[in-house]
């Protein structure tokens, strides 16, 4: 069964790899003692921390997988966050292929075939990310990581390298 018509695949290989990089991959909701409720979204580029019951501005944080990482170094946490970061490459990959893509389809077409590149980058996102997911939930980090965005990378990257090229 072929769920992308070859004409598209290249299409839906940029439109993919945008939607990856802009869909949370990991939303935790957690208790803090002597902090409050914390609501963590984790972007492939940026994380946003709410700590609720404070202001806006002072409850709000935005921080880089390198940041974020800096900020735990040392502890047990850290190892999610280095493959967070490791995730965030790997899309930020996929996001420099749709922009080739993009912009020079015969000349890439011509070399690779970037639809099963797309598909192999994302599928392999969504690995590393799994795995700071499963980080974030063994090494002590309070709250479920939900990993939305891992699924969609998933299935992202199996419907790519699934579709019929002619």
């Amino acid at each position: 069964m072929v769920w992308v018509r070859s004409e598209y695949a290249g299409e839906l290989a940029v439109v993919a790899a945008w939607l990856s990089a802009l869909l949370p991959w990991n939303v935790t909701y957690s208790t803090l003692s002597g902090v409050g409720s914390v609501l963590f979204v984790r972007f492939p580029f940026f994380q946003l921390r709410y700590v609720s019951g404070i202001s806006i501005s002072e409850g709000l944080a935005v921080r880089t997988p390198l940041s974020a990482l800096a900020l735990q170094e040392g502890q047990s946490i850290a190892a999610a966050y280095q493959a967070w970061t490791v995730g965030a490459a790997v899309v930020a990959a996929a996001v420099a292929l749709s922009v080739l893509l993009y912009r020079f389809e015969e000349r890439v077409e011509a070399t690779i075939d970037p639809v099963r590149a797309m598909g192999g980058l994302l599928v392999l996102a969504g690995v590393v990310l799994s795995v700071a997911t499963w980080l974030l939930w063994t090494r002590g980090f309070p709250g479920l990581p939900i990993p939305v965005g891992v699924v969609f990378l998933y299935l992202f990257g199996a419907t790519l390298l699934v579709a019929r090229r002619e």
